[in-house]
């Protein structure tokens, strides 16, 4: 690949059903949404080129194998399930077996690749572990180990994050004191991996390698609500993020 790294980014979307009742009458519509501005701005801001599969697409336009997914710099997954990556129609409708994706994701990781999961309630595990990744083989990646249930840590008080390896490249460079957070996910390290930022006494950044790969978990969201519009205007928002792919990609 160039000097110019490509981002692929899966989930950060979501359709909203809305049911009004005005007196006598009641009406339905709908709405679609994304959250990817922020972490768009600051990859693009930096140089990177930045891909986006948002989550009612991942069955279509997620790559096949291993080798399409190495076009990729650094794949990252925000607010999308194992279930969105599981349960194709072909397999839950048409009764077709598809290939697993996470399990291109982990030979794409094992060949060299870099894999980032970023919090959220469809992350890690998430609101009643609906998430559900553990057990999985991107639980494998990972630099951590996950709950066997709902892994949120609401903090609508805001908590603000604290740097434990100021020297560490992830965090080299970085304003000294972090804005607050309103929740994240609860991790738990694996043995060997390095953890520079915490949050409430739980790690924040997390990092490690998988075979020839590296990977990251990013307990926090990269947009409101977790991430409040402070944290992602932030001015080290985009050199952390800078900071996170040079780090993954070596």
């Amino acid at each position: 690949m160039g000097d110019r790294k490509k981002i692929l980014l899966v989930g950060e979307s979501w359709h909203v059903h809305t049911t009004e009742s005005k007196g006598f009458d009641v009406f339905s519509y709908d709405y679609y949404e994304e959250a990817t501005g922020y972490i768009k701005a600051a990859l693009e801001g930096v140089g990177m080129e930045f891909v986006h599969i948002p989550s009612h697409m991942v069955e279509y336009s997620f790559p096949k194998t291993a080798a399409e997914l190495a076009q990729y710099d650094v794949v990252m997954f925000s607010d999308v399930g194992a279930n969105t990556m599981n349960l194709p129609m072909d397999v839950f409708m048409r009764l077709h077996p598809t290939t697993n994706k996470l399990e291109i994701l982990r030979e794409y990781v094992e060949q060299g690749g870099a894999f980032v999961m970023i919090g959220g309630y469809l992350s890690f595990q998430g609101i009643q572990a609906r998430g559900a990744y553990k057990n999985t083989p991107v639980e494998e990646l990972l630099p951590v180990e996950l709950l066997p249930g709902d892994d949120r840590v609401e903090k609508s008080q805001g908590v603000r994050p604290e740097v434990c390896q100021p020297q560490h490249p992830a965090v080299q460079g970085l304003p000294g004191e972090w804005p607050v957070l309103l929740g994240y996910n609860k991790l738990i390290p694996k043995e060997e991996a390095e953890v520079p930022v915490t949050v409430n006494g739980d790690p924040l950044v997390v990092l490690g390698e998988y075979g020839k790969g590296r990977t990251c978990a990013f307990a926090t969201d990269c947009a409101p609500h977790w991430a409040p519009v402070e944290f992602c205007t932030w001015q080290g928002y985009a050199p952390l993020w800078k900071n996170l792919v040079d780090w993954l990609t070596k």
